[in-house]
């Protein structure tokens, strides 16, 4: 049984797929970083900067910092696999090369969480703006038809038809998609650099006194979880988009090129904006003001005596926080898809189109069903799952990472990460260490949803896997 769970698929033809269910090469760098970028800035920034003054204080910078350090030796080290296994699926495909089929499983099953909460959640956060800017014009639709029933209505139906659009987007054709997404990202970058122009004359060394109010380790005050590492836990939720990237590694034209440049260019932008935004708004306004705000730019932007600017950031929002769903479905599509092309789920959902190039099947079930939880479900309490399912994929791409070093020294490396000793342990230490400074409640249930994936695992996959049929 041991040795079953240990089945591994060969590096050297990781690439090599059946008739029908190869995907289509049509996306270039400018693509690639888009799609990162657009998978990144959107709710994290527009909301987290406020949720993370208000656990970390003035010091939400170093929290936006640490998350970012944590995500760049990451980076690092997905842009050398990407490269040298340019096949879809992400940490999942190469922990199944490298590892094995068990633990490939729990990451993919990981990943599944990551996408389908982050998706959900930023489609509840898009209908919130999309509520308050129809309010603010004077029309006020019914809670019964903008809230789910744990917010006293019926169902979020703005969250379930932005979704169900995006999932039509993406059935179209990836090219299309990802060319509409540059668009979308550049809105954002615009609305962003405003936000920066106005309000940093207004910046104020003195509100940044005292800069550490919570500490900086992870701490209960008063019945919450703060402190800079409490916040950076939090706000790393902003940063994992990147990993959509890499799950497009077997639609990119040229993935040695356009993959390192999509990972590692689109995390070093975000971050760089990340942290000057957050600078700005701690240093323009006392961050005891604007962190309970939904819409801290936006709040920010109108205390500054700028209303209209605010309306505008809000706008933006509404545009391009399109951008993030369709970066994270694309980037749960492609798991699905690529599990199930390797038999650890229905193998008939691994069928691609055949003019169109795109997994029509699996996006249509993934859409669906993330409609379902935006429309009807309760995602507050569970938004930080997200984050703990991407600690893992990270912590299993640095340690495959590591392993295949050690292991297959031959293999023609396009892109190599520096300081592989370094970086990889750094990784490894910083996920673990924003892991444990999640809530206890959050570590519970990854630690139950992983408990109920490895049992249908062990009722299912490990017995159709195409490795366990082929070893018949």
């Amino acid at each position: 049984m041991l040795m079953a769970w240990s089945r591994r698929k060969s590096v050297d033809t990781i690439t090599h797929h059946e008739a029908g269910r190869s995907l289509k090469r049509t996306l270039s760098w400018p693509h690639l970083m888009a799609l990162g970028i657009g998978c990144i800035i959107g709710t994290g920034i527009y909301t987290l900067t406020g949720v993370g003054a208000g656990i970390a204080g003035p010091a939400v910078i170093l929290s936006f910092a640490v998350a970012g350090l944590v995500c760049a030796c990451a980076a690092l080290l997905y842009a050398e696999l990407a490269t040298l296994m340019p096949a879809a699926g992400s940490a999942y495909t190469y922990t199944y090369a490298v590892i094995g089929e068990a633990l490939a499983w729990i990451v993919g099953w990981s990943l599944i969480l990551e996408y389908a909460v982050g998706c959900a959640t930023v489609a509840v956060g898009w209908s919130g703006y999309l509520g308050g800017m129809l309010r603010a014009s004077g029309i006020d639709l019914p809670i019964e038809i903008m809230a789910g029933p744990h917010m006293g209505g019926i169902v979020n139906l703005p969250a379930v038809c932005i979704s169900l659009a995006i999932t039509a987007m993406l059935v179209a054709g990836t090219r299309e998609s990802a060319t509409l997404n540059i668009a979308l990202v550049l809105i954002k970058i615009v609305a962003l650099s405003i936000f920066v122009i106005f309000a940093m004359p207004a910046f104020d060394a003195t509100k940044l006194d005292p800069f550490m109010p919570f500490g900086f380790m992870a701490n209960e005050m008063d019945g919450q979880t703060k402190g800079v590492m409490a916040a950076a836990a939090i706000v790393f939720f902003a940063y994992f988009g990147f990993d959509a990237v890499s799950t497009s590694a077997e639609e990119a034209k040229d993935p040695g090129r356009d993959l390192v440049i999509g990972i590692i260019g689109s995390l070093a932008l975000c971050t760089v904006i990340y942290m000057l935004v957050a600078a700005v708004a701690v240093g323009a306004v006392p961050f005891t003001e604007f962190s309970a705000s939904p819409e801290p730019l936006a709040f920010i932007l109108r205390t500054l005596g700028f209303p209209y600017l605010g309306v505008a950031i809000g706008i933006a929002a509404i545009i391009a926080l399109p951008s993030v769903i369709l970066g994270l479905l694309y980037g749960q599509s492609r798991i699905f898809f690529v599990m199930a092309r390797d038999g650890l789920l229905p193998h008939h959902l691994s069928v691609v189109h055949a003019t169109r190039g795109t997994p029509v099947i699996v996006t249509v079930i993934t859409g669906s069903a993330i409609a379902v939880v935006s429309g009807f479900f309760r995602l507050d309490e569970i938004a930080a799952l997200a984050n703990s399912g991407t600690l893992l994929a990270f912590i299993a791409v640095a340690a495959c990472t590591m392993i295949l070093r050690i292991r297959r020294p031959d293999l023609k490396r396009i892109y190599s990460t520096p300081l592989i000793w370094v970086v990889g342990p750094l990784t490894i230490a910083g996920c673990l260490f924003l892991f444990i400074s999640l809530p206890l409640i959050t570590m519970l249930r990854f630690v139950a949803w992983n408990g109920v994936g490895f049992a249908i695992y062990l009722a299912y996959g490990q017995f159709k896997s195409r490795l366990a049929l082929a070893a018949k």
